[in-house]
């Protein structure tokens, strides 16, 4: 009779050993690393961005407190706070936490100003931004990801206007903006965004072969007109889609 106790025993264990197994492969377990993910995001802002050249306390703060696993697929929740980009479905991606963190302080964001997002994508940069008190506009071209990405950021509470259209055209309604951010590669800067941009104001981009690498590029508008740039890391982004690769 022990013997037989014993055995369910262990076919018991082994059962949800394997249940354990097949549910990590899979993505659905992840209960077992809820309690993990701050401690994750703290190793991220140390590892990855204080020990690289993210200064920026408000930044800082603010990664170490969005939920980026919130914002990827549930297969690819463990990675969420790896170095990398991760893949989010429809060919695109949600880009690496370092890279956000990197564009984020180049914005040099002051509470209030209002901000134009092109590429929504998950919806991760839009968050990192409505964190750090920018009023946030996010324009995104693909509608499936466009309506993802509404849910998750009313669900997470992190009030951002959101729009599927073609980014290039910006958003004549709320312009002028303090600042705008393309977070897909473009080989030129689009005029109708430049035009949408205050006097005084920063828009950033990744500029370049979109096919390739591109460069980090911060064109500052000022307030006579003329534009100051200045370049800040090579990247690869994918590719600025619509009327950009006309």
């Amino acid at each position: 009779m022990n013997h037989l106790k014993d055995c369910i025993k262990n076919l018991s264990i082994l059962l949800l050993f394997k249940i354990i197994l097949i549910g990590m492969t899979i993505g659905w377990v992840n209960f077992l690393w809820a309690e993990d993910w701050a401690k994750l995001r703290g190793n991220m802002v140390s590892k990855q961005m204080k020990a690289r050249d993210i200064t920026a306390p408000a930044v800082l703060k603010v990664m170490g407190k969005v939920p980026r696993h919130l914002f990827v697929p549930k297969y690819a929740q463990r990675y969420a706070y790896s170095d990398r980009p991760l893949p989010i479905g429809e060919g695109q991606t949600i880009s690496q936490p370092y890279i956000v963190a990197l564009m984020s302080q180049l914005l040099d964001l002051k509470g209030g100003m209002k901000v134009l997002e092109i590429g929504t994508g998950s919806g991760y940069q839009a968050a990192v931004l409505s964190a750090l008190g920018a009023q946030t506009y996010s324009i995104e071209i693909i509608p499936k990801l466009s309506m993802q990405a509404k849910d998750r950021l009313i669900k997470l509470k992190y009030p951002v206007t959101l729009k599927n259209a073609d980014g290039y055209y910006g958003w004549k309604k709320y312009a002028p903006f303090d600042r705008i951010i393309i977070t897909a590669a473009a080989n030129h800067i689009p005029r109708p965004l430049l035009d949408q941009l205050k006097p005084g104001g920063k828009l950033i981009l990744p500029l370049g072969n979109t096919q390739y690498y591109q460069t980090l590029t911060v064109v500052h508008l000022k307030k006579d007109g003329k534009t100051d740039v200045s370049y800040h890391s090579d990247v690869s982004f994918v590719p600025m889609t619509g009327k950009a690769q006309k």
